[in-house]
């Protein structure tokens, strides 16, 4: 048998060869080659065309296939422990040598191209690199070049040029992985994006302030009138009732008892506040229970005499899952939702004033529900009925285009009164109150009973001293009533406190004001805490809220107050002999257009301008400012008296406040270890790419003692604002010029005071305050 010696790629190429593509493969070999490409390339091309030679010999021999085979097994296995040995005495030298090359000239190519006759030889491209890897035998490469077997576009196997990946490595510390470019083109393409929406933004804020009706420029309608042309599409009524499915159930005394429609509907507003915390006070329930007797059938009144009897479990579980679905809408659904929530508000949500259009602030009737109120109301838990359009009173400008009433229904009444701000107008069955729709915060309307409101407590600027004066020089008058004004004008100049109004006993809750104070309201003690002549005073204000107060005043106060309580029991009135419109009529006296409201805004504006004089440091940082700003508010609002339940959420978020706190805490200790060894190791070394990482490391370390400060500021903001509510006196009645001065002048962004809504609403005072205003 005769033994072949064939080089190792050969032998594997051609052993990896279907049985077709080796019989074209020899039959090509048998063709005599033109005399250009008979050439010699190097050792390389010599091995393999002996390879050649040898298979033809075995094929004229005709070497049984299975003879060959196992020949060509016998060589790879002696092949394989000489190039072993080989490899263990060259090392990795020639790796790296290979490697070092430029990958234009170091290229090796192994793979069997096709000439132009067909015939397979080694590609063209050689070099001296090509050389020195096959030196010795033919095929051997080294670690680097790993032959890959691939199939070509005939389905033949083929072995890969390894110059590819060389290339890559070549190229690996310059260029970066495909991975790390596509992250760069991403953010590069996330900070277009942003670049292109915030300039859409600034666009769109440009657009709006074109389009804004600036009023304040232009003159004022003569009194009393508030429009010329009003027109607009009427109030979007709450959407009618929907049943509940068979499959849930109501259960009194754990019986299932199916409800009359109405009877059902009022069980709702019950079974959704099942979680709440009003569905377990006695007065709620028991209000609730008398309005749903009164929905009921006779039957079901027959039947439904307890409260205690009624499950709404399995209602409450239905609604509790209406709400998660709501929640967890697929995107698609929930922008179907909101493009009909701005077909509606484009339709319903502005009309045409003076033919300006102008944003309608509430133009939706709140649909019917259980009355909350605040703090510990007489009435929470009474029925809020359905509005319908024959309780409705319309408001337009009679050249106008009256808004069509609901199919089937028809106004109350249609007016055309231009004294009046409202579009829209009913009365409420709770507590008898007249609802309103109105203009937006933002709209002409609103700004200038603002504008002028602010304008009147500026004035009272100039009178305030000789009503002080006044009011002190009554402390003695020989007049009771006249000492009673003098008292409640000083409470209502020093504590800001309402002037209150008379009530129709158990028509609302049992709410006072400082006319309306009963004996029972207050206490005096000649002394406490070491201050003398001090009143603690102890009711409920406005929305049933707790006002609660020890406050020092003058003696001849106390021994006013101390002669307006003798010889009356708890329930007397303290100042009997004034009543809220005396107040007014004496105060209007005193100035045109002063009430005991414009005492209390001139008060919070005049505090929060002396506030922020003593709290502000222009040395302090941002966040510092800010806080200052909020302490002066919060002085404003606490001299308000607008308090505020905590949020059921605050413990765990300033939980979570203080953890981050202590996280960056560490951070910062961290990073300054870390700039100590990097100032050392730069001293040592005097290296300037060292210098530049002690420069890099320290302004991270800055940048970290930064974000510290302003979460901790955070913190302490929060703490101090848990049971006080800033922006009721920040809407109602702080002048908005004071806040812009002071943002102007100490260059603090206006949104970091003002979101986007109070902005809007303030427009006049942004336009045209100046750095130097004074309230």
């Amino acid at each position: 048998m005769t033994q072949l010696s064939l080089p190792v790629e050969d032998l594997v190429s051609f052993h990896n060869l279907p049985e077709k593509a080796r019989d074209k493969k020899k039959k090509l070999k048998s063709e005599p080659k033109p005399e250009g490409k008979a050439k010699k390339k190097d050792k390389g091309k010599a091995a393999v065309q002996d390879g050649e030679t040898q298979r033809q010999r075995g094929k004229e021999n005709n070497m049984p296939v299975a003879e060959e085979r196992e020949i060509k097994s016998d060589k790879r296995k002696e092949k394989k422990k000489k190039d072993s040995k080989k490899k263990k005495e060259k090392n990795s030298s020639e790796h790296c040598e290979i490697q070092q090359q430029d990958p234009q000239t170091s290229s090796v190519i192994v793979k069997l191209e096709p000439d132009e006759d067909g015939d397979f030889a080694p590609a063209k491209k050689q070099s001296k690199g090509k050389k020195r890897a096959r030196q010795g035998e033919a095929g051997e490469l080294s670690k680097s070049k790993k032959v890959k077997l691939e199939e070509d576009a005939d389905g033949v196997e083929t072995e890969t040029k390894p110059q590819k990946k060389k290339k890559i490595k070549k190229e690996e510390g310059n260029k970066k992985p495909k991975k790390e470019e596509g992250a760069i083109k991403a953010k590069k393409k996330t900070q277009e994006e942003k670049e292109a929406a915030a300039a859409l933004k600034l666009k769109k804020k440009e657009e709006e302030e074109q389009m804004r009706w600036r009023w304040w420029e232009e003159e004022k309608y003569e009194d009393g009138i508030k429009w010329k042309f009003l027109e607009h599409e009427g109030p979007v009524f709450a959407p009618p009732y929907e049943p509940l499915p068979d499959s849930v159930k109501f259960y009194y005394d754990g019986k299932p008892l199916p409800l009359s429609l109405q009877a059902e509907e009022v069980a709702s507003f019950f079974a959704k506040m099942l979680d709440h915390e009003y569905t377990t006070k006695e007065i709620f329930r028991n209000n609730y229970f008398m309005d749903w007797r009164k929905e009921m059938t006779l039957e079901e009144r027959m039947v439904i005499t307890d409260l205690a009897k009624c499950d709404f479990t399995e209602m409450f579980t239905y609604y509790k899952g209406k709400m998660e679905e709501k929640k967890n809408k697929s995107k698609e659904d929930k922008l179907k939702i909101k493009e009909e929530n701005e077909k509606l508000l484009q339709e319903y949500g502005y009309c045409s004033m003076d033919h300006h259009r102008e944003r309608i602030g509430n133009f939706k009737i709140e649909p019917p529900a259980l009355f909350r109120g605040r703090g510990d109301h007489p009435k929470q838990g009474m029925l809020k009925k359905r509005i319908l359009p024959e309780d409705i009173i319309i408001n337009c400008s009679k050249d106008s285009k009256i808004p069509e009433p609901p199919p089937g229904h028809k106004w109350k009444e249609v007016r055309h009164d231009n004294t009046v701000t409202w579009l829209a107008s009913w009365t409420e069955n709770v507590q008898g109150s007249v609802k309103y729709i109105m203009l937006n915060a933002n709209s002409k309307l609103k700004g200038e009973k603002d504008w002028e409101k602010y304008e009147v407590a500026r004035k009272l600027k100039h009178h305030v001293v000789t009503i002080r004066k006044t009011y002190r020089e009554n402390f003695k008058s020989k007049e009771m009533k006249v000492r009673q004004r003098a008292v409640a004008l000083y409470f209502i100049d020093k504590l800001a406190l309402r002037a209150g109004n008379e009530k129709e006993e158990g028509e609302t809750a049992d709410t006072v004001g400082c006319c309306s104070l009963r004996v029972e309201h207050i206490k005096l003690y000649p002394e406490l805490d070491g201050d003398k002549y001090v009143v603690e005073f102890d009711f409920l204000g406005k929305d049933s809220i707790r006002y609660y107060n020890k406050v020092p005043v003058e003696k001849q106060v106390f021994k006013n107050l101390q002669l307006f309580m003798e010889n009356k029991q708890e329930g007397d009135d303290l100042f009997d002999r004034l009543s809220t419109p005396l107040l007014n009529k004496h105060l209007q006296s005193l100035m045109e257009g002063l009430t005991a409201k414009v005492f209390r805004t001139y008060n919070a504006s005049i505090t929060l301008q002396q506030q922020l004089q003593e709290l502000t440091d222009p040395e302090e940082s941002m966040p510092s400012k800010i806080l200052s700003y909020n302490r002066a508010n919060r002085a404003v609002a606490i001299l308000c008296n607008h308090q505020r339940a905590p949020p059921k959420t605050f413990d765990q978020s300033m939980a979570n406040l203080k953890s981050k706190i202590d996280a960056k805490k560490e951070q910062i200790l961290l990073a300054k270890k870390e700039l100590k060894e990097a100032k050392k190791e730069a001293k040592e070394k005097e290296s300037e790419k060292l210098n530049k990482v002690v420069e890099s490391k320290k302004r991270g370390v800055q940048r970290a003692e930064e974000q510290l400060m302003r979460m901790e500021v955070q913190a302490t903001d929060r703490e101090e604002n848990k049971q006080i509510a800033l922006s009721t006196s920040k809407l109602n009645y702080l002048d908005p010029r004071i806040s812009v001065a002071w943002c102007k002048k100490w260059t603090v962004g206006l949104e970091k005071i003002y979101n986007k809504t109070y902005r809007d609403k303030f427009a006049w005072a942004v336009d045209m305050t100046e750095t130097d205003f004074i309230f």
